[in-house]
C-alpha cells in the first residue's frame, strides 16, 4: 500500500551528532498522505538533520533567559496567546507542572521558529516531519502495520491537561525519540496543508475541532493520527498555543532549502 522510504542509494541511511543532539537523515521518497489530484502520490525528501527530541522545558528557559523578549509577560498578543507558557510558575522559572526534562509546550509558532533559529536552525516542514513520523523501531514505513497505527492512535485520547512525560522514549529506525505519543508538533509550514477550511478557527485548539471533510482530499485515510496532526495544525494560527503543542528543530542539509509558507519568522530585533 505504501511505498517504502529510501535514500539516494536505496537504502536507509542516518547518523546522530551527539554534540548538538540532531539526527542526520538522508535524502529519499516518501508517498505523502497530502497527495491527491494536484500533487504526486510519491514525493522527493531533501537530506535534512533534525533534533532528535523535542524541545525540553529547561533548553527554552535557558533561551529565554538570554532572550528576555520571549518571556512569559514580555511577547505582544501578536505573536502568542494569552496561554503562552502558561504552565510555568513564573517567567523564568518552570516549576513542578513543567520539569526541565518535559518538553516545552504553550509555545507559539512564532515563539518556536525564534528559538530555532537562535540556534541556527528552523522548523521542520510537513514533509520531513512525515517521513520520520512513518517509521518505527526497525521499519523506515511501519504505516501499513496495523498494530503500529493503533498503539500510536492510543495516545490522541488521553486528555490534554495532563502535563507530558519527560522525553527520551524509545527512538525509532532513524533514532529519533517522542515523534509519537508525547505531543503535538509545530511545522515550518503549518498553514499550507491541505485541509478544508471548515475546519479551520473552530475556538479552542485544544478540542481539535476535526471537520470529517477536511480529510477529503488527503491520501489514506484510515491514518487517522497523522489526519488528526493535519486538522490541528490547518486550525492554527502563529500566535496559538496549546497545552500539549510543542516543537522541535530541524536543518537543511546541501544547496537545497525548504521554502517556508508559514508567516516570516519573527526574531529578538522585530519585537519592542
Amino acid at each position: 500500500m505504501f511505498a517504502l522510504l529510501t535514500n539516494a542509494a536505496g537504502v536507509f541511511s542516518a547518523s546522530v551528532s551527539h554534540a548538538t543532539g540532531y539526527v542526520h537523515v538522508a535524502a529519499g521518497t516518501l508517498a505523502s498522505v497530502l497527495a491527491n489530484d494536484a500533487t504526486p502520490s510519491v514525493v522527493d525528501v531533501n537530506a535534512f538533520a533534525i533534533r532528535s527530541t523535542p524541545v525540553t522545558n529547561g533548553e527554552y528557559l535557558a533561551f529565554v533567559k538570554s532572550h528576555r523578549e520571549w518571556q512569559r509577560g514580555r511577547v505582544p498578543a501578536t505573536f502568542a496567546d494569552a496561554s503562552y507558557l502558561n504552565r510555568w510558575r513564573s517567567a523564568i522559572l518552570t516549576g513542578e507542572a513543567s520539569r526541565q526534562q518535559q518538553p516545552v509546550t504553550s509555545v507559539s509558532w512564532f515563539a518556536a521558529q525564534a528559538f530555532c533559529e537562535a540556534e541556527g536552525s528552523r522548523l521542520p516542514t510537513w514533509l520531513e516531519w512525515e517521513y520520520i513520523a512513518a517509521a518505527d523501531e526497525t521499519k523506515t514505513d511501519a504505516r501499513g502495520d496495523s498494530a503500529w497505527r493503533s498503539r500510536i492512535l492510543s495516545w490522541y485520547s488521553q486528555s490534554s491537561a495532563r502535563p507530558p512525560a519527560n522525553v527520551g522514549g524509545t527512538p525509532n529506525v532513524y533514532g529519533v525519540r517522542d515523534v509519537h505519543g508525547l505531543i503535538w508538533e509545530w511545522v515550518d509550514d503549518f498553514n499550507a496543508l491541505l485541509v478544508s477550511a471548515d475546519s479551520r478557527n473552530q475556538g479552542d485548539p485544544d478540542k481539535l475541532q476535526f471537520c470529517g471533510a477536511g480529510a477529503i482530499s488527503l491520501k489514506d485515510r484510515d491514518n487517522y493520527a497523522v489526519l488528526m496532526r493535519i486538522a490541528l495544525l490547518s486550525s492554527l494560527s502563529a500566535s496559538d498555543t496549546t497545552n500539549n503543542l510543542g516543537f522541535r528543530c530541524a536543518r537543511s542539509s546541501g544547496p537545497s532549502a525548504t521554502t517556508t509558507t508559514a508567516p516570516p519568522a519573527t526574531t529578538a530585533k522585530d519585537l519592542p
